[in-house]
C-alpha cells in the first residue's frame, strides 16, 4: 500500500525512532473518510455537529452525511437523499431562521434547497443561479443575513496562474413556493496569495465571520494523488444593507491565515458561537479530513 505524501515524512520518523505510526493523521486533523468517494467538498454546521456533502457523481453514490466533531473521535453517518439526484455537490449552507434547511450548490450552478429530518435530507426546490460564466466551476457558497434580508456569495474556483476566480454576489429571497430568488448579481476578481502554482484553485470555499469578513479557503490540486497544498485567507468584507443591498469588497493582498501542505482544503465554515472554522478536505484517493482553526475571530 502507497503512503499518502503527507504521511511518508511522519512515518519514516518514528521508524526511525521504532515507533508504531498513529492511525490519526499529524497536526490536529482527524480522518473521516478513507477514499476518492468519501471527502469533503462542503460543510455547514447543524446542532452539535455538522453536514458534509460529498462530490460524488454516479446514481446511488453518497451525497450528504452528517458530521460529529465535537467531542472524541470525528464521526460521519450517511443520510439518504430523496428528490432530484445532484451531480458533484460541492458546498452547503444553512438557511438562517428555517431550522432543518440548508442550500447546497453542485459545480455547474444548480442550487438545491432540502430539508434535513433525521437521517433524510429531501429536495424542496432547485434552481440555476443567476450568472453562470464560461467555464465556471463552483465549489463555494455563502449566506448572510441582516433584519430579515438574505445574500448569497458564490465563486467560479478559478485555475492556475492564467484564471483568477470569479466572486459573486447578489440578493437573495424565497418565493412562497420554497424557490431560491436572486437579485442582480456583482462580481470580483480574486487570486490566491498561497497556493500560486497552475494546480492553484483560488477558491475551493467561502464563509463570512460575524463582522462580515469574507474568508476563503485555497487549493492546490496535482492529481487523484497529489500532492496537494492549501490555505485559508482573510480575502475582504461583505456588507448587506437594511434594505437588502450587497456590496463586496476584496483586498489588494488577501492575508494568509494559515497554510496547510498535503492537504486539500474544501469547505470552510465557521461555527457560531466560536471564533473557529471547521475545515474539511476531500483529498481525492486519500479521503477526508477535519480540523478546526481559530480564524473566525478576525
Amino acid at each position: 500500500m502507497r503512503l499518502p505524501l503527507r504521511l511518508l515524512a511522519a512515518t519514516t520518523l518514528l521508524a526511525v525512532l521504532g515507533a508504531t505510526p498513529a492511525v490519526a493523521a499529524p497536526e490536529d486533523w482527524q480522518q473521516v473518510g478513507t477514499d476518492a468517494r468519501s471527502g469533503i467538498s462542503g460543510i455547514a454546521h447543524e446542532g452539535a455537529g455538522a453536514l458534509v456533502v460529498h462530490d460524488n457523481k454516479r446514481t446511488g453514490q453518497q451525497r450528504l452525511s452528517r458530521l460529529i466533531h465535537a467531542e472524541g473521535p470525528a464521526t460521519v453517518t450517511p443520510l439518504s437523499w430523496t428528490g432530484a439526484e445532484p451531480i458533484d455537490l460541492e458546498a452547503i449552507e444553512a438557511v438562517p431562521g428555517a431550522p432543518g434547511e440548508y442550500l447546497a450548490l453542485a459545480a455547474r450552478g444548480i442550487v438545491y434547497r432540502i430539508k434535513v429530518d433525521g437521517g433524510t435530507a429531501t429536495v424542496l426546490d432547485y434552481s440555476p443561479l443567476p450568472e453562470i460564466g464560461e467555464g465556471d466551476d463552483f465549489e463555494s457558497f455563502a449566506l448572510v443575513s441582516r433584519d430579515g434580508m438574505f445574500a448569497a456569495l458564490w465563486a467560479d474556483r478559478g485555475s492556475g496562474t492564467d484564471r483568477p476566480a470569479t466572486l459573486y454576489a447578489a440578493p437573495l429571497s424565497f418565493a412562497s413556493w420554497g424557490q431560491v430568488l436572486f437579485g442582480a448579481a456583482s462580481r470580483r476578481v480574486y487570486r490566491s496569495a498561497y497556493p500560486t502554482d497552475a494546480g492553484t484553485r483560488h477558491i475551493s470555499d467561502i464563509t463570512v465571520t460575524d463582522s462580515g469578513r469574507i474568508l476563503v479557503g485555497s487549493a492546490s490540486d496535482a492529481g487523484d494523488d497529489g500532492p496537494f497544498d492549501s490555505a485559508v485567507s482573510d480575502a475582504g468584507r461583505v456588507t448587506l444593507s437594511a434594505v437588502g443591498r450587497v456590496r463586496i469588497s476584496l483586498e489588494a493582498a488577501p492575508k494568509v491565515l494559515g497554510t496547510f501542505p498535503g492537504y486539500k482544503i474544501e469547505a470552510v465554515e465557521c461555527l457560531p458561537g466560536t471564533g473557529d472554522a471547521l475545515l474539511g478536505t476531500d483529498d481525492e484517493n486519500a479521503g477526508g479530513y477535519v480540523r478546526a482553526a481559530p480564524y473566525c475571530g478576525v
